[in-house]
């Protein structure tokens, strides 16, 4: 049996996109991204590897990684924090911090991490593809 605890804390988490504010579901997720691909081009433009494949593959990066994420999406996720401790008082009437963390990771921190590789990496194939070609052109 689950903890009656437990099942409203879920209850809670899972009502919101249907309850007041639900735009954030769709605005901070995109805006994340949004942040994401400047970072990733960014980072395809500097050489670096793709951001969550050199978290994972650099235990010595992971600090630096961290607070050059945080400068980037940070204010996006206090916002996040900040929207959700509203729908709570507003709906629930009542403020549940770690609820609030929890939604704002799932929509700014995880769509900016899961962005920010892809974007890199694409963008490097494609500046690797047209190198040659734009070689080729200042030399005639």
């Amino acid at each position: 049996m689950i903890d009656p605890f437990f099942m409203r804390w879920w209850d809670q988490l899972i009502s919101r996109p249907a309850g007041p504010f639900k735009f954030r579901f769709v605005l901070q997720p995109a805006v994340a991204i949004l942040l994401a691909v400047r970072d990733g081009l960014k980072d395809s433009r500097e050489g670096k590897p793709p951001f969550l494949l050199l978290f994972f593959l650099q235990p010595a990066q992971r600090m630096r990684l961290i607070k050059d994420g945080w400068k980037s999406f940070g204010r996006l996720f206090l916002v996040a924090v900040a929207l959700d401790c509203i729908y709570q008082s507003v709906v629930l009437h009542w403020i549940h911090p770690l609820q609030a963390l929890v939604v704002a990771a799932f929509l700014a921190i995880i769509p900016y991490v899961l962005a920010r590789g892809p974007v890199n990496r694409i963008a490097s194939i494609r500046k690797a593809h047209h190198r040659p070609l734009a070689a080729k052109v200042h030399r005639s």
